[in-house]
């Protein structure tokens, strides 16, 4: 009777347990859920906690809702000018409605990617095909995949309840006889750059040299006018001086001239001088006046 009344009790607390363990399930906090009822989806988007569910007719599915990253395969596209470019790409996406993406995929990552993958490719053409060679091989080459970018989310969003976050390219190389055409294209612009560049310093180097040289004529100018007028006083203080000298002693000062006009007039040994004997040049070298004899 005792054993009889333990084992409804261990049997009473298994079917407790196993009722408690299928009842009861977690969401995870990177996870949304739905809830299944023959495999019909009966509640969507189930947030992150614990939730009761109605075992054996009911089940439930989680989804991983963190970012999840596609290595898309090397493809070769043509640019609007057909030529060839070989890139290597990456896609960043997250599942945003489990809904959707249960409906579509099952909830199998692999046929999500199988989905994506096409998407993406055919995406990539045709931005590629829209673009010249200079503008996918510029710097702003990150900038050019905004748009396909927004096109795939919207798309993938309705299709596979799927957000496409980004898309990168990893790298793009061209064929050898792309490479060599691009090549040239590069140092023809550079050359054209530093024929602009130089242009523009040579440009300024006259400007400054124009500048340096209207500077130096002005300030030759102002010197010239400075030392004209210095000049012209010292001419003026020094012709002050001799007519004040001059007026002191009027005899000193026409003996004094005569002396160095016969200083000058005779100081190489070959001057000659044709004058009249009683020539006023001479008057100091003829004899001395009856007046100064007397004295």
């Amino acid at each position: 009777m005792i054993n009889n009344r333990s084992l409804l009790i261990v049997g009473g607390l298994a079917a407790v347990a196993w009722l408690a363990s299928n009842s009861l399930y977690v969401v995870d906090e990177t996870e949304r859920a739905v809830k299944l009822r023959f495999g019909e989806v009966i509640e969507e988007n189930i947030q992150p906690g614990l939730h009761v569910k109605v075992p054996i007719t009911q089940t439930v599915r989680n989804f991983d809702t963190r970012l999840l990253t596609l290595d898309t395969d090397t493809s070769r596209y043509l640019t609007l000018e057909q030529k060839a470019v070989i890139v290597d790409s990456y896609v960043q996406w997250q599942v945003v409605n489990p809904t959707r993406y249960y409906e579509a995929t099952s909830g199998d990552e692999m046929i999500a990617v199988r989905l994506i993958q096409p998407r993406v490719d055919e995406s990539l053409r045709n931005e590629f095909g829209r673009l010249n060679l200079q503008e996918i091989i510029s710097e702003r080459r990150d900038d050019l995949m905004t748009g396909p970018t927004q096109e795939l989310d919207e798309l993938m969003r309705e299709e596979l309840g799927v957000a496409i976050r980004d898309i990168r390219i990893k790298r793009i190389d061209l064929p050898q006889d792309v490479s060599a055409a691009v090549f040239e294209r590069m140092r023809s612009e550079r050359e054209r750059e530093a024929r602009e560049w130089r242009a523009q310093g040579e440009e300024e180097a006259e400007r400054i040299r124009a500048n340096a040289d209207r500077r130096r004529q002005v300030l030759l100018a102002q010197a010239n006018e400075r030392s004209e007028t210095l000049r012209g006083e010292g001419d003026a203080q020094a012709a002050s001086i001799f007519s004040q000298a001059y007026g002191q002693d009027p005899e000193f000062f026409s003996f004094w001239r005569s002396l160095n006009a016969y200083r000058k007039s005779f100081a190489d040994d070959g001057n000659l001088l044709v004058l009249e004997p009683d020539s006023e040049f001479f008057r100091y070298l003829r004899s001395a006046s009856p007046d100064r004899n007397a004295e």
